[in-house]
């Protein structure tokens, strides 16, 4: 049996043509609604306009020059962390003042400048609810301050292991935001705080000891925020390891702190090859003409670049949304990798859509965008056990000669299994 139509050999070169030309308005008309959209869901470059009137009146309250603003340290010094601010810079609704004011008693906040003129002026803008507080987080009866485990899967200091050939480096508490769905919001506390130099000196030598151990992945808070005598020290201290064969460094700066990406940094990590860098990019309005220069510097350093987006909802949980973001992300570099499923985290349950959401905007990717455009769907298993991908069921049915297949557009398939064949023939 073929799988290949022989009579279309026998079709004439203008009835080709005709079934092309209708496969291809077929398919556009698969995507009429997704442009027809795009439009409404506009990105950081699409915004630029607005978000550079915020960022001038931003840096006027703060008195800043340009080049107080291109300075990740003033960014970081002139964080904003009270109301009082706040509500010179973005209008506030009474509701949002009133929230943050009673959720700051309990969780810590703080957004870099840069990030706050990215902000609409509606209550539910994308930014606003990744960076301000919010009532929902002091309601939470069902989320767990460690769902992962995190403190039970700590071999040695900063380490934590769930699988044979990696682990995690966690360097530091601190960030450059506090994002509202932090997965370790247990650990922001009221100061920022790295480990200490004794404390990574241990997860070295564990490292060095466990042969296995051939990824290492260097995070916190966020990687970037240690110094760049601090970072340069321990990815030497990793390269110097013969069975460590690549590093990974989690942070979030390119999208809330871009001016982090320095060219002393850049020199930095192009001494350690190879480095692989994952950054959480949420929303289309966070690719800003700022975050793409921050990549192409870690590009022209020779960093390889992934998203590992976080599943939001009323951030991100529509199919248009995520799929903007991702053709977004690919056009400054950023290679889309995991679309996470949000963890029930103490004070941030609000945040979790519904697992057929999930599977529904990967159902609008696979087909309807191009692979490089599709990450995988993944939900953290608790108390560590490790990621499992979840993904739409395109197996439909298999017996010892066939598979039945369901195509990116639901169409069915019945699929030849032809290595059975020759597993028969002994071939």
């Amino acid at each position: 049996m073929s799988i290949y139509p022989s009579k279309g050999r026998l079709m004439s070169r203008e009835t080709k043509r005709e079934i092309a030309l209708q496969r291809a308005a077929e398919l556009k008309a698969r995507i009429v609604d997704y442009l027809d959209a795009r439009a409404s869901i506009p990105s950081g470059f699409e915004a630029a306009d607005e978000i550079e009137a915020n960022r001038r009146r931003i840096m006027a309250y703060f008195g800043a020059t340009e080049d107080d603003w291109q300075d990740w340290r003033w960014q970081l010094k002139n964080r904003v962390t009270s109301v009082a601010v706040l509500e010179e810079l973005i209008p506030l609704t009474a509701a949002e003042k009133e929230a943050i004011l009673r959720v700051e008693r309990t969780y810590r906040w703080a957004v870099s400048p840069y990030y706050l003129s990215l902000m609409g002026n509606d209550p539910e803008c994308p930014i606003r609810r990744q960076a301000l507080p919010g009532a929902a987080e002091l309601e939470d009866e069902v989320g767990v301050l460690d769902p992962m485990d995190e403190e039970l899967t700590s071999p040695a200091p900063a380490i934590t292991r769930r699988y044979p050939d990696r682990l995690i480096i966690n360097v530091t508490n601190q960030c450059a935001m506090y994002c509202r769905h932090c997965q370790r919001r247990r650990n922001i506390g009221e100061v920022d705080r790295s480990r200490s130099r004794r404390e990574l000196e241990q997860a070295i030598e564990y490292i060095r000891r466990n042969e296995e151990i051939r990824d290492v992945l260097i995070t916190g808070g966020d990687a970037l925020m240690l110094s760049d005598a601090t970072l340069d020290w321990l990815l030497t201290e990793l390269d110097n390891i013969p069975h460590v064969e690549i590093k990974r460094l989690g942070t979030r700066v390119p999208v809330t702190l871009p001016q982090r990406i320095t060219p002393e940094l850049c020199r930095i990590l192009a001494k350690h090859p190879p480095i692989y860098l994952n950054t959480q990019f949420n929303h289309p309005r966070e690719v800003t003409p700022a975050a793409k220069a921050a990549c192409d510097r870690l590009v022209q350093a020779g960093v390889v670049l992934g998203n590992q987006a976080v599943l939001l909802n009323g951030i991100n949980n529509h199919p248009f949304i995520m799929k903007k973001l991702n053709q977004e992300l690919l056009k400054i570099r950023v290679r889309p990798y995991y679309i996470f499923h949000a963890k029930p985290v103490k004070g941030t349950t609000h945040f979790i859509t519904t697992i057929e959401e999930g599977v529904e905007i990967m159902e609008h990717l696979r087909g309807y965008t191009s692979g490089l455009a599709v990450p995988t769907y993944i939900i953290n298993a608790p108390h560590g056990l490790g990621k499992t991908p979840i993904l739409p069921q395109y197996v439909l049915a298999r017996n010892e000669d066939h598979v039945v297949l369901r195509t990116w557009e639901k169409r069915t398939i019945l699929y030849p299994n032809l290595g059975r064949r020759n597993k028969r023939a002994g071939a």
